[in-house]
């Protein structure tokens, strides 16, 4: 998450996720092709009716009646179980916000402490970059143990605006109507239900994503400013007003475009992969194979949530640039004129893949330093 997150976990979009943010949510990309056995049985079959004595009409099920989805969230339980999942997003949040934090350092390029030497598997002498741990301790170091949530109060917010957002569109769109897959279908009535599940998730998550973005936008600046020692954006309302002053409305969204593709990308890949996995591949005849299904969905979140993190990155270094922080200047980051130009920039330092992995980081080839 990148640094999503309504991420998305932070680092795997909450899939993975979320991994943000971060972000902010994995749950809530969550796609049909993981649930397809739990939904396969049929239900027992009814008593024949008497041809003279017509059984009854089938009366409309609880979650229909009350309005709401089932489960925990229906009834007048709703708001209560919604603001349950608020308080444990963000206590997720606000655990993994160091995690996000140094994240977003390293991706904007500040490297405030050498590599060290080290050697890989065939015994060659490398240089490593400082891991997480090694990173937090800096930071600690220089802003005390409250500067590992140095922006945590903006992100806290999008989170439980997107988690809203998205129990507000269920009520609203309720997916009730989505016809579950189940293993008696064949393979264009089960690919077109996962088709109809995935633009329901896509639609919610992109209508989320979008109102919780200014947020995300805030808590990006918030934090980089460790780069510069800067204070510009202190607090929510302040840092509204200042990027509605130079900026514009504009001025909240920018990153935006990577991050909803990143997320419909993900989306996509996971549900259709999943669903062509076990469809194809996974042969009914085998004992564990509702076991090996049920774990296809999680598998392919990691997979596809390495796939896009570029989409993240760029997302994040767009939010961040020419804001008037020195993190999105020069030296640390050209002006880019859009995120495709962010995007072919990276591509060709060979840094799409940058701060994706915070415990061994080695030394790119086109690094300044150098071994000596």
């Amino acid at each position: 998450m990148g640094a999503s997150d309504p991420e998305v976990a932070p680092w795997a979009r909450g899939g993975a996720a979320g991994m943000a943010g971060a972000g902010a949510g994995a749950g809530a990309r969550g796609g049909a092709a993981a649930g397809v056995e739990a939904r396969a049985r049929d239900p027992p079959p009814a008593h024949r009716a008497h041809p003279r004595h017509p059984r009854p009409a089938a009366q409309p099920s609880a979650r229909r009646m009350d309005g709401g989805s089932g489960g925990l969230g229906s009834g007048d339980n709703a708001p209560t179980t919604e603001a349950l999942f608020v308080a444990l997003g963000a206590g997720v949040t606000a655990l993994s916000h160091p995690l996000l934090y140094v994240k977003l350092l390293i991706q904007v390029g500040h490297e405030p402490m050498p590599p060290t030497i080290g050697t890989n598997v065939l015994g060659r002498k490398v240089l490593y970059l400082p891991s997480f741990f090694t990173y937090a301790k800096y930071i600690v170091q220089v802003d005390g143990k409250i500067g590992l949530f140095r922006g945590l109060s903006p992100r806290l917010m999008s989170n439980a605006l997107s988690t809203v957002t998205r129990g507000s569109m269920k009520k609203v769109f309720p997916p009730d109507e989505i016809e579950q897959v189940s293993n008696k279908d064949d393979m264009k009535t089960s690919l077109r239900k996962v088709v109809k599940e995935t633009s329901y998730e896509m639609m919610m998550q992109c209508v989320s994503r979008m109102l919780a973005h200014p947020l995300h936008v805030i808590s990006m600046r918030c934090m980089v400013q460790f780069v510069g020692r800067e204070a510009k954006y202190s607090g929510v309302l302040s840092s509204i007003g200042k990027i509605f002053k130079e900026e514009g409305l504009l001025g909240f969204f920018v990153g935006l475009i990577p991050h909803l593709l990143g997320d419909v990308v993900f989306l996509w890949g996971c549900n259709l992969l999943a669903h062509f996995i076990n469809a194809y591949l996974v042969d009914d005849s085998f004992s564990q194979a509702l076991a090996i299904r049920s774990y296809t969905k999680f598998v392919m979140g990691i997979a596809v949530s390495m796939l896009t993190y570029p989409f993240l990155l760029v997302g994040d270094l767009m939010a961040v640039n020419n804001c008037g922080l020195q993190a999105g200047l020069p030296p640390y980051s050209p002006v880019f004129k859009s995120w495709i130009h962010c995007w072919k920039y990276l591509s060709v330092q060979g840094q799409l893949f940058r701060g994706s992995s915070l415990l061994f980081r080695r030394v790119s080839s086109g690094s300044c330093f150098a071994l000596e």
